[in-house]
């Protein structure tokens, strides 16, 4: 990561609901802080980051998203609804550059399982694939801002900045059948 500042945002979204549930994160669960790389370009601090009343922060909308294929690779006929988690760190340009898996949250430690290890996998293959238009911090003129600060079009400069978001995979298979579910 060049020097420049990433902002890193963490969508919570991992709980595990025996149906899948839809929150509008922009509203609920967004953190934001401020990633700054080391003098090396390497990892560096992460600290609380708040918006000033001249900024927005806008989203990344996710575009392209093919969903996970377990295909041949897991034998298994059978396995009940089994969530594994990821954290999905988007790039500044919408590309995924990387994804971990997530296990010390209860609702995900099925992904730490040896069995499971494909399922996360899996994941991860689909997720590398993934394609978003950017995250962005917007500023506004002093005392323009709009009362949607989510809206950047009328910002006088928007800012594409790299985010870390966390998604939750449900996978189950009935005879033999497979199915994913995301959030």
């Amino acid at each position: 990561m060049p020097a420049a500042v990433a902002l890193v945002v963490g969508v919570a979204g991992c709980a595990g609901h025996d149906r899948l549930t839809t929150v509008d994160s922009r509203a609920e669960t967004v953190g934001h802080q401020r990633l700054r790389a080391d003098a090396t370009g390497g990892p560096g601090q992460v600290e609380a980051y708040t918006l000033k009343p001249s900024e927005g922060y806008r989203m990344p909308q996710l575009y392209a998203a093919p969903d996970p294929v377990l295909g041949d690779r897991d034998p298994r006929r059978e396995l009940p609804p089994t969530t594994v988690c990821l954290q999905v760190v988007v790039s500044a340009d919408g590309a995924v550059e990387r994804s971990v898996p997530v296990s010390d949250r209860s609702e995900c430690i099925a992904g730490a399982a040896t069995e499971n290890r494909v399922l996360v996998e899996a994941a991860q293959e689909a997720v590398a694939m993934w394609r978003y238009s950017p995250a962005a911090v917007c500023h506004f003129a002093a005392g323009r801002a709009p009362a949607d600060r989510s809206d950047c079009r009328d910002a006088e400069r928007v800012e594409p900045v790299a985010v870390s978001l966390f998604y939750a995979f449900t996978f189950e298979i009935v005879h033999g059948q497979h199915t994913v579910k995301t959030r």
